[in-house]
């Protein structure tokens, strides 16, 4: 039995990586309607988990379903490409476990594939006396999380690795590093199908539910029992379903039946770009001293692979799950969060930070003047508007930030076959090879494959 949409185009993948990862910008084969296991989203976590579960079950046949044209063009696409040590995380949990472990894999993986990585190292560093006992306390967190090669170092030390930045202490970390992450994540896309495994592009998940009938004399709808639908009619078949949607993994799970919480809230940030000739302000990633009165991190420096240098960014409300653009506006999106008990609670709690954010992100002057702080030199004549990225925010209901990895199923006919990844907290792209492992383990318990 095939498929009604027979052949599709498979890794459509952009200019610059056409030669370096696949060879080739399409590749075309027949589908298969029938499958031991469908991941729905390409994005990186879905990719690494994907390949992850085909490497430990050759046998099986899997399908991997992208509703963009393209892999991994979201987040996995839209980040900062830092290779994070595991510095922040609460000593012995999951994500500083999985955050230390997917580092070092990360790095391991780029060698093996001659992916090319920079360790520049990160400084955290604070400039006001307030600020250093939570850097003595980052410090000691570190540790505890065996983060490679930590130390704290003094003002002299700040200027012999950065000379133009300004700070009375730092916590330095040379294992932290820079990597295009969707480089990374094409590539582990590259291994998923090399092992067999089939890729279907512009499929649009909107229906995930029993197959409804099967031909006279037919067991496939016993065998494959779970049907996935698209937006344009198209179906796929299989035993059993993980989802990682990432902006969408809360419709994705309500699809099949399962609570709308936590609801993902789109945020959006927006980076200054340092001009060319003003790139040797800085050397490799600066970082604030996190303040805990506040939701997110703060702005910061950071180096890319293609050498430019991002500044910031911001986090404001994006009015488009993938709204790039201060005016990308979507109804529903824009109706699903407004109408959420637990953003306006959230808002509630952060206004005063909320409305700080929204004019850095208006008036650059302003952001510019928090750069000051780290590295006085920078004027405002020296940036540029730089790139944009919307980070899936999973929120509860009492507005609180849902910080660590969320599972979701059900029971019945379908909810027993099916798995979402509700939340894959930040640093989702560091620790992508560690969370593929343990998806892969949780899918493995659940499925008995």
């Amino acid at each position: 039995m095939f498929c009604p949409f027979m052949r599709a185009q498979v890794f459509k993948s952009s200019p610059t990586l056409e030669h370096s990862v696949f060879g080739a910008v399409y590749k075309s084969f027949i589908i298969h309607c029938n499958y031991d296991v469908a991941v729905v989203g390409a994005g990186i976590v879905g990719l690494a988990t994907a390949r992850e579960l085909i490497l430990r079950h050759p046998s099986l046949s899997f399908i991997l379903l992208e509703k963009e044209k393209e892999l991994a063009v979201h987040q996995s696409g839209h980040n900062s490409g830092v290779i994070h040590s595991g510095i922040y995380y609460t000593p012995g949990s999951l994500k500083a476990r999985l955050c230390v472990r997917g580092a070092t894999l990360a790095y391991e993986y780029c060698e093996k594939k001659g992916l090319p990585y920079k360790r520049c190292g990160k400084l955290i560093v604070a400039v006001e006396q307030e600020e250093i006992p939570r850097l003595k306390a980052l410090y000691e967190r570190g540790l505890k999380n065996n983060v490679r090669d930590l130390s704290i170092v003094d003002a002299k030390g700040i200027r012999e690795r950065e000379p133009y930045c300004r700070g009375i202490m730092a916590l330095d970390s040379p294992y932290t590093g820079i990597v295009d992450w969707r480089m990374v994540a094409l590539s582990y896309g590259k291994d998923f199908e090399e092992a067999g495994g089939t890729v279907k592009t512009e499929y649009e998940v909107n229906d995930i539910s029993t197959v409804k009938e099967s031909p006279a004399g037919s067991t496939e709808g016993m065998k494959y029992p779970i049907a996935i639908r698209d937006t344009k009619g198209n179906e796929v078949r299989c035993r059993y379903v993980l989802t990682c949607g990432g902006l969408y993994s809360d419709r994705l799970s309500q699809i099949s039946g399962c609570s709308p919480v936590p609801r993902i809230v789109p945020f959006r940030g927006d980076y200054l770009v340092l001009k060319p000739e003003k790139r040797y302000l800085v050397k490799g990633n600066i970082y604030p001293v996190p303040d805990p009165r506040f939701p997110f991190l703060g702005v910061h420096f950071t180096p890319r692979m293609d050498g430019n240098i991002w500044l910031g960014p911001n986090a404001v409300l994006a009015f488009k799950r993938e709204g790039y653009n201060l005016f990308d506006f979507n109804v529903r999106d824009c109706a699903d969060a407004l109408s959420f008990r637990g953003l306006q609670k959230l808002v509630l709690k952060n206004m005063t930070y909320g409305i700080g954010e929204m004019y850095r992100g208006v008036f650059i002057g302003a952001q510019v003047k928090l750069l000051q702080k780290y590295i006085p030199e920078i004027a405002l004549s020296d940036v540029l508007r730089g790139p944009s990225g919307v980070r899936a925010q999973a929120l509860d209901r009492d507005g609180n930030l849902v910080d660590d990895f969320v599972f979701d199923g059900g029971v019945g006919d379908v909810g027993s076959r099916v798995l979402h990844v509700r939340n894959a907290p930040s640093p989702a792209a560091t620790s992508s090879l560690s969370i593929g492992e343990m998806i892969a383990d949780e899918v493995e318990t659940r499925f008995s494959l």
